[in-house]
């Protein structure tokens, strides 16, 4: 059977998505080579208590614990339990500290991985503006057009990204959105 060019268009759709999917699967990798032990550690951690099986097993134990302190037998911990209690502190303490650590790093991943589609968008934006001067020089050559079109000319702009981000910030002081915002009155 012929390959029809939508057909073809399709593979090379499904050639860049496979490229893209890989690439993203390899920035993933990455990060997880550059995790030291400790972090696998905590993330383990965390992974693990943010389960059922984690609140199945304290369900259990706690159930277990406050019946055989009830004094069917000789109670090792009477009520009000302040053994479970001291351990349940200590529990909780090291489980925060390992939920932080992983906290941490994943929000050091979706830092990286902001910036990584900052530069992405701010290199299609570019090759944006060049195809728009290559549009606007090619409508020129052939005479389509007598007077410049006003927004064509507006996006063939290079953009200026501290000013947007200056743009984006003044709009979230004035609708209260940005934490980092002096207060009022303040600069």
């Amino acid at each position: 059977m012929p390959r029809t060019q939508s057909t073809s268009d399709e593979d090379v759709r499904a050639a860049v998505e496979v490229h893209s999917v890989a690439e993203i699967a390899e920035l993933d990798e990455r990060h997880r080579r550059a995790l030291v032990l400790s972090d696998h550690v905590a993330n383990l951690i965390t992974a693990f208590s943010g389960s059922m099986a984690y609140v199945g097993i304290h369900i259990i134990w706690f159930g277990a614990w406050i019946v055989l302190n009830l004094g069917f037998i000789t109670a090792f911990d009477p009520f009000p339990f302040s053994l479970l209690t001291m351990i349940v502190s200590l529990e909780a303490i090291f489980l925060a500290s390992f939920v932080l650590i992983s906290q941490n790093k994943q929000a050091i991943q979706a830092d990286k991985r902001a910036k990584i589609v900052l530069q992405v968008n701010l290199l299609a934006e570019r090759e944006n503006t060049k195809l728009i001067e290559m549009l606007s020089a090619i409508q020129e050559h052939l005479g389509i057009a007598d007077a410049r079109d006003s927004e064509a000319e507006a996006l063939m702009e290079t953009t200026d990204v501290g000013k947007l981000a200056d743009a984006v910030d003044e709009a979230e002081t004035r609708h209260g959105r940005n934490e980092e915002a002096a207060p009022v009155g303040q600069s």
